[in-house]
């Protein structure tokens, strides 16, 4: 029995159109007008000045580098990663699912921060110690370049890369590889002519993706990379906007524009690459049996080598983090370090009325705005799924569309929207554009909670007399929690952190954390943004356990219920 529900469906891609839509329009009819000011008269002129401008040749070369070699970083250390984790019998495999979430609930501001504490080149932690113990006269490394933002942003992605290529070499049938031995291959040999091959669509698909994330990327590029005077689009659009005494807002949008065709035709050819992988599959109905490579003598070392790139994912940006905000200043740690710890910085950041106001801020972002959008995400998943009419396709076409949307492109469309409306300058404005932007984290999980609810259950509700709304509240929603706790998580997490859409759209009176943390940054105040940093890190994973806790709750309770109904 189908239900189409013409009303809710068409409202419903109106919604979801304005918010997903809405931004590129802008952004297109901003790019081609004189100004905020003269809003609709037409002229190409900022396509020119863009374009023409000396500099903007650099900073796409910048830009090719940065998310190339970031892309290749991640998908390398990814690849190696999977491998161990799938083929061989290296201890402790459950590591591999920690490396593989926890840095994502590391906000990347704070990351980039913690390694330029590390190794910028003026007073780098690591840089003063290397000079304290073997006496160079120059800081042997310098953060403040292209490789070092293409290690930071290699890092952060580095779990992206892994979910995509982990799947694959799973699904991979290990006789082909067999088949190589016996004809007298070796295992390095084996390596390059049969098993990576035949994973190169997985791995293409890794690299795109990738690419598109560190395209979209404003956290390393800003951290890192203004500072270097090593701009790439992200941080050229940054500047347009947030220097000189006029931000020119088209000339913003005509550079956004090549931002937006770029990560557009890179998620084409992701969605391309990922539909090519079904000419590889290798494993069939018969003779599939996964095994296991013995590492042997290699065992322990390579162990220790994931050991060590665990500690640069996730125990080293959090330990920097919490030292720099105990000291006056950034020394090597030593006993006269600690000597000198103290909670000042804490002090100074919690008597801060701006840094109360962001916290104040982004809690409500984190927690209102995720309830707000995983209630739309429920609505739009039941269309999609349950309602199967062209018109549910159009809205699943619409809901994942901000998927390719960089942060700060969305931002400067929705700032052309939003300065002819009340909701300028205010909360109002950044509820939205996150809202828009991060919508599709939430469809995610609930769109596969969905597919497994039988219609029947639906069926045999309104066959009683029950309502849609009724059936939804009493019968669809209680079994899709785990998918509901698992689609807020992810929201809330992304509010609390969201750097490059807030830096455009935040205005004073509207900031938040993460632009907070920035300023900090940008004023070199490492204590205090060490402080507020680890603040941050507490509030994503207070709301991580908090909704954990709550899903594990209601879970027990459906069961108890069941087993009432049971019973009785």
């Amino acid at each position: 029995m189908r239900h189409r529900h013409p009303l809710l469906t068409f409202s419903l891609i109106v919604l979801v159109g304005f918010l997903t839509v809405c931004p590129v329009f802008m952004l297109v009819v901003g790019s081609v007008s004189e100004g905020l000011e003269a809003f609709g008269r037409f002229t190409l002129a900022k396509y020119v000045e863009a374009y023409t401008d000396p500099a903007f040749r650099g900073v796409l070369f910048n830009t090719a580098v940065f998310t190339l070699g970031s892309a290749l970083l991640a998908t390398g250390l990814a690849l190696f990663l999977a491998y161990l984790n799938t083929r061989t019998n290296i201890p402790c495999k459950a590591l591999f699912g920690v490396i593989s979430i926890i840095p994502m609930m590391i906000p990347h501001i704070l990351f980039a921060v913690s390694w330029l504490l590390l190794l910028n080149p003026s007073n780098g932690i690591i840089n003063l110690f290397l000079k304290q113990v073997f006496g160079f006269d120059r800081s042997p490394f310098n953060i403040y370049s292209l490789p070092g933002m293409i290690l930071v942003e290699g890092l952060l992605d580095l779990p992206i890369a892994y979910l995509v290529l982990a799947p694959a070499m799973t699904s991979f049938d290990v006789s082909l590889e067999e088949s190589s031995r016996v004809c007298g291959a070796a295992n390095l040999r084996t390596l390059r002519r049969i098993t990576l091959p035949v994973l190169r669509p997985a791995i293409l698909a890794s690299i795109t993706l990738v690419t598109v994330r560190s395209l979209a990327s404003f956290a390393v590029p800003s951290v890192l990379g203004i500072p270097g005077r090593i701009y790439v689009l992200a941080t050229h659009i940054y500047q347009i906007v947030a220097t000189g005494f006029a931000p020119d807002y088209g000339l913003a949008a005509a550079v956004g524009m090549t931002i937006l065709v770029f990560s557009i035709a890179l998620i084409y050819a992701y969605r391309h690459l990922t539909a090519e992988s079904e000419r590889f599959v290798t494993i069939s109905g018969r003779g599939y049996r996964p095994t296991t490579i013995d590492l042997k003598g290699a065992r322990y070392p390579l162990f220790a080598a994931v050991g060590l790139l665990s500690c640069l994912l996730i125990l080293l940006p959090v330990l920097v983090l919490v030292y720099t905000s105990l000291v006056p200043y950034t020394m090597v740690p030593s006993a006269r370090a600690f000597t000198l710890m103290s909670w000042k910085h804490w002090v100074d950041v919690l008597r801060d009325p701006i840094s109360l106001l962001s916290l104040k801020n982004s809690l409500f972002l984190g927690v209102a705005g995720a309830s707000l959008g995983i209630l739309l995400s429920v609505v739009v998943c039941y269309t999609i799924v349950k309602v199967k009419t062209a018109a549910s396709g159009i809205l699943e076409s619409l809901s994942f569309l901000s998927f390719s949307f960089p942060g700060i492109v969305i931002g400067v469309g929705f700032m052309w929207f939003f300065v002819r409306t009340p909701l300028y300058a205010t909360i109002w404005a950044l509820l939205i554009g996150y809202i828009a932007t991060y919508l599709p984290y939430g469809l995610r999980p609930l769109t596969s909670a969905f597919i497994q609810v039988h219609s029947h259950l639906e069926e045999c509700s309104r066959v009683c007399g029950a309502g849609t709304l009724y059936t939804l509240r009493r019968i669809v929603i209680p079994l899709l929690v785990p998918g509901l706790v698992s689609g807020w998580i992810l929201m809330a997490t992304m509010f609390v952190r969201e750097l490059s859409l807030s830096v455009v759209l935040s205005r004073p009176g509207t900031e938040v954390l993460a632009v907070q943390i920035f300023r900090f940054a940008e004023d070199g105040l490492w204590g205090r943004l060490s402080a507020l940093g680890i603040i941050m890190i507490a509030i994503s994973t207070g709301l991580v356990v908090a909704a954990s806790l709550v899903g594990r709750r209601l879970t027990k309770v459906k069961a108890e219920s069941r087993k009432l109904e049971a019973l009785g």
